[in-house]
């Protein structure tokens, strides 16, 4: 939430790869391998969820849209809860199998969406740079 007391609720959302390993150090894990995978298109294998096509091909239709909405809601309202807690932080890990495609776009949105609702949110993608696809 944003706050004129001055303190801040850090979130972190990252994305990463289940080939590579489950993240412990999470408040939310999301699995999101049940999104379409660009991975099976050809002409869609060598890019990222950084890149506009990849996300177009995972969010752009309605399960892709209505799974942000929910997800937003929900990520919303557990910092909300989180920082009423007294907790520290806020981290999110969101995967899919390589963490290339799906869980970059997913975050990648999430961040946008989240950031009207609290000051300090940041995110990076954890396996990005790993085995080319």
């Amino acid at each position: 939430m944003k706050s004129s007391s001055g303190t801040t609720f850090p979130i972190t959302l990252f994305s990463f790869g289940y080939k590579y390993g489950s993240p412990q150090d999470v408040n939310l894990l999301v699995d999101v391998r049940f999104l379409d995978n660009p991975f099976h298109d050809a002409n869609l294998r060598s890019f990222t969820g950084l890149e506009t096509s990849i996300s177009e091909f995972v969010l752009n239709n309605e399960t892709g849209k209505e799974f942000l909405q929910h997800l937003h809601r929900t990520t919303k309202f557990l910092g909300e809860q989180l920082k009423q807690s007294n907790k520290e932080e806020f981290r999110i890990g969101i995967g899919c199998t390589g963490g290339h495609h799906r869980s970059v776009a997913v975050v990648e949105a999430l961040a946008k969406l989240i950031s009207a609702d609290f000051e300090t949110v940041t995110h990076f993608h954890r396996d990005i740079k790993n085995e080319s696809h």
